[in-house]
């Protein structure tokens, strides 16, 4: 992949929408000085000032496909979002990885306390699905219930926090090929998926179907996106497991080379660094492939694919 493709509309598009994304979280988190204060101040320090917020480009770049509304978008990515945060502020609690830094600064157990950490957390991803459930994301009141069902399944056990499980499981061990993917396509790659998902259904073309069983590949539309999705989710992993090994604390914004100094299976130590990168690149050409039918319309969704690969932090 060239990097000349990561044009400077692109890069004006991203920081526009990174900016867009972090006005409409300033407003939807519940201000520091409203009571419980250190609790919503703890949550504040968690989301804001921080991230590349590459999920909920997503859903925007998915909206744009579909014709979504701007103010549908908006709910459907800060959402995404603080599912994300969530995870972020449990997963570098000592109970799991135990990390001091995240996006360049103390992680939130670090700033706060564990038990601030933990309510932050839990605050985090019962706001998320408040603000699906008290806007309007679809005309048709089931359709807006079968998105919240494809967020609940991407961030539960047979998602998110089920791939957290197998990774802390695995610690030590060695995994195949397959059981690593397996790992991640949970892990980190549902959240992604429904974020494409999510931002394409505040459009017109296709119905939700929350259903993140493996099915056969499918001419559908849908189909297409949730295949795309699931691709750029892992090379999202991919690539950064070959940055954790190549790149430092301070370039990444956290504690460098920790899941390989643990002892966690990652895919350059699964296959070493060359094979990584080459298996980061067939993901991005498969995904790439699935969004020909959708023209012009796909485009941020194709930049977006590039932009994983290519990512410079």
């Amino acid at each position: 992949m060239r990097e000349e493709l990561m044009g400077s509309d692109f890069q004006s598009w991203v920081t526009a929408q990174q900016a867009r994304c972090e006005d409409v979280l300033h407003e939807l988190l519940p201000r520091a000085e409203v009571s419980p204060q250190r609790l919503h101040e703890a949550m504040r320090y968690a989301v804001l000032q921080g991230g590349k917020r590459v999920r909920p480009l997503l859903v925007f770049a998915a909206g744009e496909l579909t014709g979504a509304d701007a103010a549908r978008l908006n709910i459907a990515a800060a959402a995404v979002e603080l599912i994300h945060a969530y995870s972020l502020v449990h997963d570098d609690m000592p109970c799991m990885d135990n990390d001091v830094l995240r996006r360049g600064k103390p992680t939130c157990h670090v700033q706060y306390d564990e038990a601030t950490a933990l309510l932050v957390g839990d605050s985090l991803q019962t706001l998320a699905f408040q603000l699906l459930a008290n806007h309007r994301l679809n005309d048709d009141p089931q359709h807006q219930l079968d998105m919240i069902k494809l967020l609940a399944l991407a961030s539960g056990s047979r998602g998110m926090a089920g791939g957290q499980a197998i990774d802390l499981a695995s610690v030590g061990k060695s995994l195949s090929l397959p059981e690593l993917e397996f790992m991640h396509i949970h892990k980190t790659g549902a959240l992604i998926r429904a974020a494409v998902l999510l931002g394409a259904h505040c459009g017109s073309i296709f119905p939700a179907k929350p259903d993140f069983a493996e099915k056969p590949e499918s001419a559908t539309q849908r189909d297409k996106l949730d295949r795309f999705g699931k691709l750029i989710g892992l090379a999202f992993q991919v690539v950064d497991d070959v940055l954790d090994c190549e790149a430092d604390t301070a370039t990444l914004g956290k504690t460098a080379g920790k899941d390989a100094n643990n002892g966690k299976p990652t895919y350059v130590t699964l296959l070493g660094l060359s094979a990584a990168r080459n298996m980061a690149e067939q993901l991005h050409h498969e995904a790439l492939e699935l969004l020909v039918e959708f023209g012009q319309s796909a485009q941020r969704l194709r930049e977006l694919a590039d932009f994983i690969i290519l990512r410079k932090f």
